[in-house]
């Protein structure tokens, strides 16, 4: 039986004075032992939170108990792995870094229910479906047939979408893990003249929790301490990458323990213990590496 609850939640919604807001939340959050990471703007709020389940319903009543969040979706993930072991509240320019500034919101595209992309891959509908999030992320698991562009940051958005204009005039479905960040690529992509745009509702976290073991292919990368969250039973839908070192089918990952490198490699749980958690024999002998720790 699962012990713990992770959830996450974004809300695009103006916000006077985001520092107070975020003291406030992070005091509240200190005095209920609620651990996770919560990002304030002056555009909203986006964050993942981690606990027992009654302190993340508490939790979920004192956000909502704001006006400015009383219709906030939470998307909810039980677990038994420690997902977060402190607790950080950031104010930042914007909710997620995406450098679209000049993109208007109210032009994010219209979003597709679960149910509704479910149908499109049942009826084999004439559709590209792209991914927005990082390389490294859709290197662990992906929808089937998506475009995975080869980013590094969603900064790099616009060169993505100018790579796809031989695809102007057809149906495109965009998805990230949550949405957030879709919001935001689908409104810019109309923008520059895309017209058939949807975005997929709520992410891959929705689409998952309702239909695993179909169309969502591996694993799906989450920002704690679990790393991954694999959805899938059937054995064929589990992995889509193979470990760095020994090849073996893996959705796991790390960071690479040499502070000066730091490079993600998909890597099995055998390897990273063996390899001290370092990408090569180089980085294995530098001097500058993070303690390791059992995760």
């Amino acid at each position: 039986m699962n012990n713990y609850k992770v959830i996450s939640f974004y809300k695009y919604v103006s916000i006077e004075d985001p520092e107070k807001l975020a003291n406030e939340h992070l005091q509240w959050c200190i005095d209920n032992g609620i651990k996770g990471k919560v990002y304030f703007a002056k555009e909203g709020i986006n964050g993942a939170v981690f606990g027992v389940y009654d302190l993340i319903e508490d939790y979920k009543n004192h956000l909502k108990s704001y006006s400015l969040f009383s219709d906030i979706w939470f998307k909810e993930t039980p677990t038994d792995t420690i997902a977060f072991t402190k607790m950080r509240v950031r104010v930042k320019n914007e909710i997620v870094n995406s450098g679209l500034n000049q993109t208007s919101l109210e032009h994010s595209a219209p979003k597709l229910t679960p149910e509704q992309l479910l149908k499109f891959y049942e009826e084999k509908k004439d559709f590209i479906i792209v991914d927005a999030r990082n390389w490294y992320e859709s290197k662990i698991g992906k929808f089937k047939n998506a475009i995975t562009p080869q980013i590094t940051h969603f900064r790099e958005w616009p060169k993505v979408v100018e790579s796809l204009n031989e695809y102007k005039d057809k149906t495109i479905v965009t998805y990230c893990t949550g949405g957030i960040r879709c919001e935001k690529a689908s409104a810019y992509m109309r923008e520059q003249g895309f017209k058939n745009i949807f975005q997929m509702n709520g992410g891959i976290l929705n689409f998952i929790q309702k239909y695993p073991d179909t169309y969502w292919e591996g694993g799906m990368f989450v920002f704690d301490d679990r790393r991954v969250f694999e959805p899938n039973t059937r054995e064929e839908l589990k992995y889509t990458a193979t470990c760095h070192f020994c090849g073996k089918p893996t959705a796991y990952h790390i960071n690479c323990h040499n502070l000066d490198c730091d490079k993600i490699i998909v890597c099995c749980h055998e390897c990273k213990v063996k390899n001290e958690y370092c990408c090569s024999d180089k980085c294995r002998a530098s001097s500058n590496k993070r303690k390791a720790f059992c995760g």
